[in-house]
């Protein structure tokens, strides 16, 4: 039987004023003062850093000029490029402190990947001062413990702190004591023009010696020459032909001996062609590779308003799998590895996905949850796997919008072991219409569709065992369990 999923009022409670705390920054400097930067360093972390530079200079240049429209000099051509061109150093200037962080941070770890903002924050426009460069006025320690702040609650909140919301509260009761004091006329943490000045040098010594330290750091490459156990569990998905790995200049790829050839990127071997990504595949991979960032986080908020305990939510499925320590497992659409955490320990993990952000994004969880999983970049139902590979293999919150969910579903059977456990869980019609379809992001993706989500008890073949149908969360998700028949 079923645990049900638990709700919790105190998420809830605290997300509807921590939310309109946010709302009230866009309209109020003195709070957008705190959550702006906390918006910016999130932000930049759930993107690539030359698509998080792009967007925060889209962010930062737009609205200056829609809210500073009455400056915009109408005296001729000249003088309105000189003014946009300086708007555009500003906000370079004001972005490049997020950049920073987001290409220096993830090299470092625990408290001190929260230092590269607040000492960017600081340096860089002290370095523009110094030059000369735009109307960068003096910055000093407010803006080196505002940005601190800012980095340490994304960085709390990254590893699911639950203290996050402590240091959340904290920073907003000294963020309106100072307030506070300013409006009686008191200097409270604002330096001299000499102490700025020092201050700004200091600060800027430190980001190029985290810099330097950050780039010294041996970065931990996996690699796929210390696991031939696993290479000899793969083959081509196209020809079926066996996979060896070749190592040339320092890449590595798979190659089949029909000549075919899988790059390793980043860890992770790379098994699509362009045939994979049309149709459904290519239509809902775009919508992945679009929130793909930010997929994890949508879940946590999204769970906080709803009042869900997103643990006994996860526990509500994952408990339908007959998984034992020691097993191997393979989860197709594995999207950012979120089920991992609720299997047992030991057991030897396997994800496949399409989506290289889902993916990039999974690896940096399996970093933060101190663990270990092979994973892939390819299509379900064209398996680089071997015949009975896995102990159980399983699909969660995919398998209603692959392209040929039949030829996913026999790929699952293949390279299941004989008596192996299998589960496909995802969304009912009733969800996807009340949630999906309504969403400012996926509406477009779900609205007017061809045809209407159903249990696809219809595609399990017969001969297979303990064929169960469980529906979950009040008929919203449904979840099938099944064993390939054991050897006789």
């Amino acid at each position: 039987m079923l645990a049900n999923v638990k709700s919790s009022r105190w998420p809830q409670i605290v997300a509807w004023p921590v939310a309109s705390l946010f709302v009230l920054g866009f309209f109020f400097s003195s709070v957008g003062a705190w959550t702006g930067p906390i918006l910016g360093v999130w932000f930049v972390g759930t993107q690539k850093p030359r698509r998080g530079f792009l967007w925060m200079m889209a962010f930062a240049f737009v609205p200056s000029l829609i809210f500073e429209w009455r400056k915009f000099p109408l005296t001729g051509p000249q003088q309105a490029l000189e003014y946009l061109g300086w708007a555009l150093v500003a906000a370079v200037l004001s972005v490049l402190p997020f950049t920073f962080h987001r290409l220096v941070s993830p090299r470092l770890s625990g408290l001190l990947s929260t230092l590269p903002l607040p000492l960017a924050g600081v340096a860089i426009p002290s370095l523009a001062l110094a030059l000369h460069i735009g109307t960068t006025s003096m910055v000093g320690l407010p803006t080196f413990l505002v940005f601190w702040f800012a980095a340490t609650l994304v960085w709390m909140w990254n590893r699911e702190s639950r203290a996050t919301i402590l240091v959340f509260a904290a920073g907003f009761v000294l963020a309106a004591g100072v307030e506070l004091s300013r409006s009686f006329s008191v200097a409270v943490l604002r330096p001299t023009q000499l102490f700025g000045t020092i201050f700004g040098s200091i600060s800027l010594g430190g980001a190029l010696l985290l810099s330097v330290w950050a780039l010294l750091i041996p970065t931990k490459k996996k690699t796929w020459a210390n696991r031939p156990q696993t290479v000899a569990l793969l083959q081509s998905p196209f020809t079926a032909n066996p996979l060896h790995l070749v190592s040339e200049e320092g890449t590595e790829t798979l190659i089949s001996s029909s000549g075919e050839r899988f790059p390793v990127r980043d860890g992770i071997p790379a098994f699509l062609k362009p045939e994979d990504l049309t149709g459904d595949n290519g239509k809902y991979n775009r919508l992945y590779e679009t929130i793909g960032g930010f997929y994890d986080d949508i879940q946590r908020v999204v769970g906080a308003f709803r009042g869900v305990d997103l643990d006994s939510y996860f526990e509500n499925y994952m408990s339908l799998l007959d998984v034992k320590a020691g097993d191997s497992v393979l989860e197709t659409c594995v999207g950012t590895c979120l089920n991992f955490k609720y299997l047992p320990h030991g057991t030897k993990l396997s994800g496949l996905d399409l989506s290289p952000e889902m993916l990039a994004n999974g690896q940096n969880n399996l970093r933060r949850w101190q663990m270990e999983a092979d994973l892939y970049l390819g299509n379900a139902e064209s398996l680089p796997f071997a015949d009975a590979s896995f102990d159980v293999v399983y699909s969660c919150g995919g398998f209603n919008f692959f392209s040929d969910r039949a030829k996913a579903l026999r790929e699952m059977i293949r390279v299941v072991k004989p008596g192996g456990h299998m589960m496909i869980e995802d969304e009912t019609e009733e969800y996807v219409k009340s949630t999906y379809e309504k969403g400012p992001i996926t509406s477009g993706f779900y609205s007017n569709r061809k045809q209407a989500v159903t249990v696809p008890i219809d595609l399990v073949p017969p001969e297979m065992e303990d064929i169960h149908v469980e529906m979950l969360k009040d008929g919203k998700f449904y979840a099938i369990t099944f064993r390939k028949p054991a050897l006789v």
